[in-house]
């Protein structure tokens, strides 16, 4: 159980790691992850190898469940692929060549490919066609190959656009930063115009970071913007609603940062929150801890969403909700006995005595 094999397409007995991975897939993934990754590469310096695990768990001072979430990102990402049985358990690995980073992978509900021998699903899965933005749930941003990377950069169109990138963030892109940029014009499909203005923006905005420039771009992606005048309408929204967002922090004077407007676009768009909703969540929040805090904030939202809310009226049913039970469990509670002093002279069994009785019994004697 929780036994797999690994493959690699690696010429040679010895760790193999690419420029490519270094500069493009590692700054933007989780440290964890990529410690996984590094060890599937070491322990893969042969054809094959088996691996458990429950052992790469014990080396990393983790869980199983944590292992397997590093390697579907890195399935996700496009560098390796998974096989899986018809229970849905791992079965093997295949670690692809760097020619080959970012190529479809096998989909998890193709029994054949998954199942079978992994070469052959090699060779089937070049043979699924990359999905479009549209049919996926929410647009990440995934790696280019070399070869398309090289590609792209003979245009002149790209070569002009990347030139203009580079005076608006006053240097030179580094390959994250092309390769970034190039996903945008690519395969989310801005045009040159549109990919001017999405960095005009983003410098405008007081930041030149290529996540803030990534967050913008995802967001008019999730958005079905292709045009600098659709890009500006919904600019002059969400920079409206940004602001009405810090306000109800009780936030002025600033433009908001990367981490605050991933938790905005988080709650306009995944969650599907309005801004009166939002700023109630603010309000409680800033009762609750006295401060701003954006990972509180989400905390409410989040279980707000779980529980179907969609106005504020709902928010105000679930309050009452939960005094009424609150209420129905104080009342249903059984009351506690009288308290007795706990004083040295309680600690003993107290007797009744009848003082007439005895006053009787003394005159009689």
């Amino acid at each position: 159980m929780g036994q797999f094999t690994i493959y690699n397409d690696f010429p040679g007995d010895f760790t193999f790691v690419s420029n490519y991975f270094l500069d493009t897939c590692m700054p933007q993934a989780n440290g964890e992850f990529v410690k996984v990754y590094l060890y599937l590469l070491r322990n893969a310096s042969g054809i094959s190898s088996s691996l458990q695990l429950s052992s790469i768990a014990d080396i990393f001072n983790c869980t199983e469940n944590d292992v397997l979430r590093a390697l579907k990102y890195w399935d996700k990402a496009g560098i390796l692929d998974l096989f899986l049985d018809e229970r849905g358990s791992l079965t093997g690995v295949r670690l692809k060549s760097p020619e080959s980073f970012s190529s479809p992978a096998p989909k998890e509900t193709d029994t054949e490919n998954l199942t079978g021998n992994p070469a052959a699903a090699s060779a089937a899965a070049s043979s699924i066609p990359k999905s479009g933005i549209a049919s996926a749930e929410k647009i990440t941003t995934t790696a280019l190959s070399p070869s398309k990377i090289k590609e792209l950069q003979t245009r002149d169109e790209v070569v002009q656009m990347l030139f203009v990138a580079e005076q608006y963030l006053g240097k030179t892109l580094s390959p994250t930063e092309i390769n970034k940029l190039l996903y945008f014009y690519e395969e989310l499909h801005f045009s040159a115009d549109l990919m001017e203005y999405l960095i005009e923006y983003c410098v405008s905005k007081g930041s030149r970071s290529i996540r803030y420039i990534e967050t913008v771009a995802l967001a008019w992606a999730e958005q079905k913007i292709t045009t600098v005048e659709q890009a500006k309408a919904e600019t002059n929204t969400y920079n409206r609603n940004y602001f009405s967002i810090l306000r109800a922090f009780g936030i002025k004077g600033r433009n908001p940062v990367d981490e605050e407007i991933r938790y905005m676009n988080l709650w306009l768009n995944e969650y599907g929150f309005t801004l009166d909703i939002i700023s109630v969540a603010c309000s409680r929040t800033v009762l609750a801890t006295g401060q701003p805090n954006f990972a509180y904030a989400d905390s409410i939202l989040r279980s707000w969403k779980k529980q179907g809310v969609q106005h504020v009226s709902d928010i105000e049913k679930l309050d009452k909700d939960r005094r009424q039970t609150k209420t129905s469990s104080s009342s249903a509670a059984p009351r506690s006995k009288a308290s007795v002093s706990k004083n040295k002279f309680n600690n003993f069994h107290q007797r009744a005595y009848d003082v007439s009785e005895l006053e009787k019994q003394l005159l009689n004697k």
